[in-house]
């Protein structure tokens, strides 16, 4: 539970840094469509950094408690982030359009994570 509230928060964190930093520093010095990618990059990390700290709630004795399902939903969240928004972060600054390849690896973590989710509140309730 605290792991997941932690590195959820952390990732807040980093998503507000990350979106100033290129709401403010990438404008004139890379194209639109990767200003673009990074705001996208930016978006789902923040969506997710909150499912994380909704997954950590979830943990808690007073809701589901500390079940696999959960664990699971909050660890393809984080593997997510790492994925969909680190790609993406690096396409956006590198160019590299390759990186754009691993880029769905992440979607389907999260789609994975938030299925886990459905899955322990099924089971919870």
């Amino acid at each position: 539970m605290k792991f997941f509230l932690i590195a959820g928060a952390v990732n807040a964190l980093l998503s507000v840094a990350f979106g100033a930093f290129g709401a403010h520093m990438l404008e004139g010095r890379v194209a639109d469509k990767y200003i673009a990618t990074w705001q996208t990059a930016v978006q789902y990390q923040m969506f997710h950094s909150i499912g994380l700290m909704i997954v950590a709630i979830l943990m808690s004795s007073t809701f589901i408690g500390q079940v696999s399902s959960l664990n699971w939903a909050g660890y393809l969240m984080l593997a997510g982030i790492v994925i969909f928004s680190g790609s993406l972060y690096v396409l956006s600054l590198s160019g590299i359009s390759i990186l754009g390849a691993i880029t769905p690896i992440g979607g389907v973590a999260f789609i994975a994570g938030w299925i886990m989710l459905i899955i322990a509140a099924a089971k919870a309730l």
